[in-house]
């Protein structure tokens, strides 16, 4: 199986509705890749789309709900946002996910490469049913997991989420962050609202998916993109 394999859904039936996806309304500058790449308006431009949907897909799957946060390898900033001490801090940073995408292409051949990618993305999946956030660095490396979410000192809480999802019919709405969902989604948009260069999933008991990011020009607003209708 090609980790990096996706098929493009183009409806979603719920009970007795027909859910339209609509591509084109989400196809915006700002919109992250592995968005864009999940409603299949482009070609993934790098590995990083393909193993965000594997991850994706492995958090709905256990069913206890969770958050990863995917931030910059190169930068520290992201501890600002984070309450310490980590009740599982990863040292040295648990590396088997990076260490297989960082192998030549011709040491991905066989069978034997693609279980044991499966059997990495399961288990950084399955770090996010712990209570707390998974944090991911954007070289694929778990430095801690467990960890909960605080506001920066002097930060300003976030006001105002726009929530997009890819349905026809369904406009853009803009809503206060507390009727995201529940606390998971109430931290992940104060953490992407300080760290704008960090991304945000969250999983939901319930089935729903929630892709959040903070657009660099749109300052003191977070986006919320509910992409489960994509990840069926």
């Amino acid at each position: 199986e090609d980790p990096r394999a996706k098929f493009t859904n183009v409806a979603v039936i719920e009970g007795e509705r027909v859910r339209i996806v609509d591509a084109e309304g989400m196809n915006t500058p700002d919109c992250p890749g592995f968005v864009t790449w999940l409603l299949g308006v482009e070609e993934p431009g790098g590995e990083s789309e393909s193993v965000l949907l594997q991850l994706a897909l492995s958090m709905r799957a256990h069913r206890h709900g969770g958050s990863l946060l995917v931030v910059p390898q190169d930068s520290d900033g992201w501890r600002e946002s984070i309450l310490w001490p980590v009740p599982y801090r990863v040292a040295p940073p648990f590396s088997k996910l990076g260490d297989l995408l960082r192998q030549a292409a011709a040491e991905r051949e066989g069978g034997a490469w693609h279980q044991a990618f499966r059997a990495a993305i399961d288990a950084v999946g399955g770090l996010t049913a712990v209570d707390g956030a998974t944090i991911l660095t954007d070289r694929w490396d778990v430095v801690a997991f467990g960890a909960k979410i605080g506001r920066r000192t002097a930060a300003q809480a976030v006001e105002r989420v726009m929530v997009i999802e890819p349905i026809v019919g369904l406009a853009p709405v803009g809503v206060h962050p507390a009727e995201l969902g529940g606390t998971r989604h109430l931290s992940a948009a104060q953490f992407v609202h300080e760290q704008r260069e960090a991304l945000a999933l969250v999983a939901s008991q319930d089935g729903r998916f929630t892709v959040f990011t903070a657009p660099e020009e749109e300052e003191g607003m977070v986006r919320a993109y509910r992409v489960e209708a994509l990840l069926l």
